[in-house]
C-alpha cells in the first residue's frame, strides 16, 4: 500500500500542509498509525476525486475534458500569428500553443487566472525509482 507524509499529500493536491492536516483532523482523510502521520494512498486518491466532483459542481462550464489544470499564466510570448502561453498550476507546467488572435481575446497576460483543458488519445504514464 502507497503512503504519503503531510507535506507530499499537500503537494500532490496542491493545498498548505496545514490544510491537509485540517483535513486529517475533521475526519476528511485517515492516516495510519506511524508516526509522522501517512496517508493511505487510496484515501488521497479517492479525496483527489472528491475535489475535482466538487470544482465541476461548483458551475464551471461542462466540458468532456478530464484533465483541468487551473493556475496562473507566468509567460505570454506572441510571434506574428502564434501565441506560447505557460500556466503554473501548482507543481504542473502547462505550456499551449494558440492563434496570437484567441491569446489577445482571451486577455492572457502574465498574473492572469486561466484553465488548461487537456485531451490527448495517448499518454506516457511514469512512476519515481524508489
Amino acid at each position: 500500500m502507497h503512503t504519503y507524509r503531510v507535506a507530499r499529500a499537500a503537494h500532490l493536491l496542491g493545498v498548505s500542509d496545514d490544510t491537509v492536516r485540517r483535513w486529517i483532523e475533521q475526519g476528511l482523510l485517515p492516516t495510519t498509525d506511524s508516526s509522522p502521520a501517512e496517508i493511505p494512498g487510496d484515501a488521497l486518491a479517492a479525496h483527489t476525486l472528491a475535489m475535482a466532483a466538487a470544482a465541476e459542481a461548483s458551475g464551471e462550464a461542462r466540458t468532456s475534458a478530464r484533465n483541468r489544470f487551473t493556475g496562473l499564466v507566468t509567460r505570454v510570448q506572441i510571434d506574428g500569428l502564434m501565441a506560447q502561453v505557460d500556466i503554473q498550476a501548482g507543481p504542473h507546467r502547462v505550456v499551449s500553443l494558440m492563434s496570437a488572435e484567441a491569446a489577445r481575446e482571451l486577455q492572457l497576460e502574465v498574473g492572469a487566472l486561466a484553465t488548461a483543458s487537456v485531451k490527448a488519445t495517448q499518454v506516457v504514464v511514469e512512476t519515481p525509482k524508489d
